[in-house]
């Protein structure tokens, strides 16, 4: 029920709305001190009405940020390939869910998460306490116990409207806070240890 709340939101959202959003989010984002510093960001490509991010992966990559890309598997988890440029994407239909846009070159596997130095996650919405709402397919959550199990400590940074912070959201056990969420207003950070 609150995913479809907060998805018929988005929907009402304009191109230009959209397009102004993925701009002053990506200035927003550029200053945070961990993607300053950072030398690889698994990242992902917005889709519809979700808060832009090709300005923000260009930005990365011309900074000389090695940036990865998610790919969906059939049981939903996620393999993963370079971000070389908008040429370097292929959009593809999976089943009955919403055409994405993924790396078309070479699959470099699951584990390629663990390299990064943050993480950009997508979401619905982000609470005081920084859980994060995703869409319910789980995949964010098998790259989140994926990094744990390795031992990977990315900052885990989540890209939302400024509508989308709330008091809180529902949370299960295996959840986990973010560092930060970046809308285009601003950035409000949750944790310190990334």
């Amino acid at each position: 029920m609150l995913r479809r709340e907060f998805l018929a939101v988005r929907n009402r959202l304009t191109a230009d709305d959209v397009r102004e959003s993925a701009t002053a989010l990506a200035g927003r984002a550029l200053e945070l001190p961990e993607l300053a510093r950072a030398r690889t960001v698994a990242a992902y490509v917005s889709v519809g009405s979700e808060p832009g991010t090709l300005t923000l992966l260009d930005a990365l990559r011309a900074r000389g940020v090695h940036v990865l890309l998610p790919a969906l598997l059939p049981d939903n988890d996620l393999d993963w390939g370079a971000y070389t440029g908008a040429g370097s994407l292929a959009r593809v239909q999976h089943g009955g869910k919403m055409a994405l846009f993924e790396p078309s070159g070479e699959r470099l596997g699951p584990e390629a998460v663990t390299g990064a130095d943050v993480v950009l996650l997508p979401g619905l919405a982000v609470d005081a306490r920084g859980m994060r709402l995703g869409r319910g397919g789980g995949s964010y959550d098998r790259v989140l116990a994926r990094l744990e199990r390795a031992g990977a400590h990315p900052a885990l940074v989540v890209l939302l409207y400024d509508s989308e912070i709330v008091e809180r959201v529902p949370e299960e056990a295996h959840d986990q806070a973010v560092h930060a969420v970046v809308t285009p207003s601003g950035v409000r950070r949750f944790r310190d240890d990334a």
